[in-house]
């Protein structure tokens, strides 16, 4: 029999919570018998919940939680203050090894904070960076990192190229990934202080296969399948990205129904159209993990949905069955060794 994997998650976290969330972890454990959700918060509103749906009572647990970290409180502070929070609590079921993953929709920020401080992380790891993918013309890029790292060194950006790299190899199966550094042009002189500064240190890695630098118009093409930046950049290139897409989507649905023509025109292309733009959905990949840490800790969008939060537990169960902590903490160790 296959080793379960036990997935903790903020019940509580989210503007849909935690309807949303229950019925994701419902639908995440129909979909993998390997499978343990641990649900964390409030458990009359969890019992509630849950009572909706058929599911096996084996593969659900309630862990009773009476706090709530709200998205606008300071992160370092809250994760202090409430140690009965859904958050802090299941981040703690990672820390003591009971779960393997933590999966919230919550305070990115008291999720940032509470992985490092709570879970921690693996020797040799600088700083974790939060990478999400992004849909591309051929698949998914990973945008490392897009939130936890504004002021990054040029060393940490070599770690996340490093970590982004078996990360897509192993959980996403792409051989030898292509790995770029955001930049404002193609030549290796151009960029800011620290770009020209980590070029150079990516193009000797022998670690990865770096292909130079890239620009964020050929980032949806599929230029490269690691994108590697500090989490300003990276943050801004995630907010546009999404705005843009929503902004022609938008435009295309207003435009095929402006008259009674492009109302037929719309009929029959539909099917088309939908198999077209769910190749461009960001919620088929789930949540952004938080590398490096010494269990996994993953965060989904604020506004998820059942299918985001089923997404984002399913992607614990690949990073599981994939040993990726295990692969970046080897990585980390040999890189240390040789530099020792």
């Amino acid at each position: 029999m296959a080793e379960l994997v036990k997935v903790a998650v903020d019940a509580m976290g989210g503007d849909n919570a935690p309807g949303e969330v229950v019925k994701g972890a419902v639908e995440a454990a129909k979909e993998s018998s390997v499978l343990k959700v641990y649900l964390v918060g409030k458990e009359d509103l969890i019992k509630a919940e849950l009572a909706k749906y058929t599911y096996t009572p084996e593969q659900i647990e309630i862990v009773n939680a009476e706090e709530v970290i709200e998205m606008a409180e300071a992160p370092v502070m809250a994760i202090r203050r409430k140690k009965d929070s859904s958050i802090v609590k299941a981040l703690n079921l990672v820390k003591d090894g009971t779960c393997d993953a933590y999966v919230s929709a919550g305070s990115t920020g008291a999720t940032l904070v509470g992985g490092q401080v709570i879970v921690g992380r693996i020797k040799g790891v600088e700083r974790p960076p939060l990478a999400p993918l992004i849909p591309t013309a051929t698949g998914a890029t990973l945008l490392i990192d897009c939130g936890a790292n504004v002021d990054a060194r040029p060393s940490h950006l070599v770690q996340f190229a490093k970590m982004g790299s078996i990360y897509m190899e192993n959980a996403c199966g792409i051989k030898n990934p292509k790995v770029g550094i955001i930049n404002i042009g193609a030549e290796e002189e151009k960029g800011n202080a620290l770009v020209k500064e980590t070029f150079p240190l990516l193009k000797n890695c022998p670690d990865i296969n770096f292909v130079g630098s890239v620009e964020a118009r050929d980032i949806s093409a599929g230029a490269v399948d690691v994108a590697v930046c500090e989490a300003f950049v990276g943050n801004v290139v995630l907010k546009m990205y999404e705005g843009v897409g929503n902004t022609i989507l938008k435009a295309v649905k207003q435009g095929l129904m402006s008259d009674l023509r492009t109302k037929i025109g719309a009929f029959l292309i539909k099917p088309a159209l939908k198999t077209t733009l769910k190749k461009f959905d960001a919620h088929a990949y789930g949540g952004a993990p938080l590398l490096g840490l010494n269990g996994l800790v993953v965060k989904t969008h604020g506004s998820s949905k059942a299918v985001e939060i089923k997404n984002s537990i399913l992607q614990c169960v690949t990073f599981k069955e994939q040993n990726i902590n295990e692969k970046i903490r080897e990585k980390i160790i040999v890189e240390g060794t040789r530099e020792g």
